[in-house]
């Protein structure tokens, strides 16, 4: 039986999440991958609960009663001293500071799992050096879920590239929150704030709404796709439309942002009025591989296509390649929430374990 540690950074909703998906897959995995796991580390961005037999049910009750401050070291030191093997970190944060440490957790003998975007979409000087530590210390990295959330779209256009299928061009609607917005308010006639809220107290959009209406994950989530077709780009070198008029962009805080928000109403009325017959509006992600364009953008679609009839938080990704010329490799799904993305992060842990030594 090959045990596997895993040491994970961050209990928020998608870790809380995953902790108990994986104490439920113990058993199943035992006996028919051959893959015992283990969680002997958890921690937030300031304590650490550590237990070298693993954690147990009761992690919550336990992270309040025994967790400790710490910093890596002791968490590196405390792998060392326990003789822990086959070890995983998790990265369920959304932290920018935690990305930094994924080289000398490399170097400590730690593979990589991540829901995490940022190590993806930082420099590609940064991203190059990342791959160069896990080639010379034979570690991996798995990060199904930064795009897509539980649906298998890195690993599609990993295989068709690694197979020598040439992609031409990838397009689709990669953010669950917008894929709501817009698929709500295409079909209702709900004022676009109203939905915007509804999105809110659903849990699909960042607490400052602006952080989805930016189009920026949508232009990271692209870049990472565009990087795994050896596209180098840089995340400044993206095309993304913003759907925040600059009035309510500049120095307005969120408070006064979410008071505001009747302002978008207008604008969006008028988008939807202009359409065509038969049309919805989408906001969608695109890239060229020929021309290595990326773009975000929000589009009027006709009902009647693949784009056009998703529903509630849906993701969808057309992927076009020579082999299938007119058409694309389609692959649907829903693209929000902590449940489908602890399953996409637990599915990486099994795929990497079964590679381990």
């Amino acid at each position: 039986m090959k045990k596997v540690n895993i040491i994970l950074f961050g209990i928020g909703n998608v870790g809380s999440t995953l902790i108990q998906q994986l104490l439920d897959a113990k058993k199943q995995w035992e006996k028919h991958s051959g893959v015992s796991v283990s969680i002997p580390v958890i921690a937030n961005s300031r304590k650490a609960l550590f237990n070298a037999a693993g954690i147990s049910e009761n992690w919550q009750k336990d992270f309040k009663k025994s967790a400790e401050k710490y910093k890596l070291e002791d968490i590196l030191d405390f792998t060392k001293e326990n003789d822990l093997e086959h070890l995983i970190a998790i990265d369920a944060t959304a932290s920018k500071e935690f990305v930094d440490l994924y080289i000398r957790l490399i170097q400590n003998g730690f593979n990589l799992v991540a829901a995490n975007k940022v190590a993806n979409t930082l420099s590609a000087e940064f991203y190059n050096k990342l791959r160069k530590e896990l080639d010379y210390h034979g570690k991996y990295f798995y990060y199904e879920t930064n795009v897509g959330a539980g649906l298998p779209i890195v690993q599609t256009v990993q295989g068709l590239h690694q197979a020598g299928e040439k992609v031409t061009k990838i397009r689709g609607v990669f953010s669950g929150s917008l894929s709501f917005i817009f698929n709500t308010f295409s079909e209702n006639k709900e004022k676009f704030s109203d939905v915007l809220r509804k999105a809110g107290r659903l849990g699909y959009t960042e607490p400052d709404a602006r952080e989805d209406l930016s189009g920026n994950d949508v232009g990271r989530k692209l870049l990472i796709l565009a990087r795994e077709l050896q596209l180098e780009k840089e995340f400044q070198e993206i095309k993304i439309q913003s759907l925040i008029p600059e009035k309510l962009n500049g120095q307005t805080s969120a408070e006064e942002f979410q008071r505001r928000i009747g302002e978008l109403d207008e604008i969006f009325f008028q988008h939807k009025k202009d359409q065509n017959k038969d049309h919805v509006l989408r906001y969608i992600g695109e890239i060229e591989v020929g021309s290595a364009n990326l773009e975000a953008k929000l589009i009027s679609e006709p009902k009647s296509t693949a784009l056009g009839q998703i529903k509630g938080a849906d993701n969808i990704f057309e992927i076009y390649t020579e082999s299938y010329g007119d058409q694309p490799l389609v692959i649907q799904g829903a693209g929000a929430g902590a449940a489908v993305t602890a399953r996409g992060v637990v599915s990486d842990v099994l795929k990497l374990s079964q590679r381990l030594n």
